[in-house]
């Protein structure tokens, strides 16, 4: 005795509600039509509800591009960037407000995928009567140009940094600022400069190789909220982040000026 063929459907949706498998349907008014050259098919679930498209008919996700990091360091001209060395891979930007302010910006980029990645903008100070080609020892100007950043130290321990470290209590000052301020700590952690000295020496190696009258001693060190006599100074907060990240295996340096001049 042969079963109808409502009966056999019905038993199994029942079969396959059982097993837990989603049931396939042809819709009343969905069949094959001669333009598409196949039906239209909803899939639903055991319990009634229609499911989304088959896996094989969702789009592919697009891989995400990576962000697109400068070629060049923004803010530089050709003749300030024919001076960062092929082998540089870490560069503080210390940006100037103005020719004569003692104001100024820091960011430390990072060179990967072959541009420039940035980090935080932090604010800095320079020297107290702003910016110069040509730095002389008291002339309360910070020196224009590139330089390389190959030691530190501090009166404090190394807060874990891959910098040559040196520790000493003669990173101290009882003096005041140029406009009145405490500096107290203000050497708590510095950075080398390379101008006027020689690279692999402790900060407070006292050589000028061109000669005293051109000055020398300029660090990175703590911002005590003033500027500065020339040096450049930061947040010991962020004093002790650059310390942590700057690699001499990334040939580290610094880029200092006003920004009409580091355009060049």
């Amino acid at each position: 005795m042969k079963r109808s063929q409502t009966s056999l459907s019905v038993t199994a949706a029942v079969i396959a509600s059982a097993l837990g498998i989603a049931a396939c349907h042809y819709l009343p008014d969905e069949s094959p039509r001669p333009d598409s050259g196949r039906a239209v098919v909803v899939q639903k679930t055991a319990g009634g509800a229609a499911a989304g498209p088959p896996a094989s008919a969702m789009p592919r996700a697009t891989a995400q591009s990576r962000p697109a990091f400068p070629a060049r360091l923004p803010g530089l001209g050709l003749k300030t960037s024919a001076h960062v060395p092929r082998d540089t891979r870490q560069v503080l930007l210390v940006t100037g407000a103005g020719k004569t302010s003692a104001s100024a910006k820091a960011v430390l980029w990072q060179r990967v995928d072959g541009g420039w990645r940035p980090g935080a903008v932090w604010a800095a100070h320079n020297g107290y009567r702003g910016w110069t080609g040509e730095h002389h020892a008291g002339d309360l100007r910070s020196p224009i140009g590139v330089f390389g950043l190959t030691d530190a130290g501090g009166r404090l321990a190394d807060p874990g940094g891959k910098l040559p470290y040196h520790r000493s209590g003669a990173f101290r000052t009882n003096d005041v600022g140029l406009e009145g301020e405490s500096l107290q700590g203000v050497f708590d952690y510095v950075i080398a400069i390379d101008y006027n000295r020689l690279p692999g020496t402790s900060p407070m190696d006292g050589t000028r190789p061109l000669g005293e009258n051109r000055g020398g001693g300029i660090w990175i060190h703590v911002d005590h909220g003033g500027p500065t006599h020339a040096c450049i100074s930061i947040s010991k907060a962020h004093m002790k982040q650059l310390l942590r990240t700057l690699d001499p295996a990334d040939h580290p340096v610094v880029v200092m000026g006003d920004a009409a001049s580091l355009a060049r």
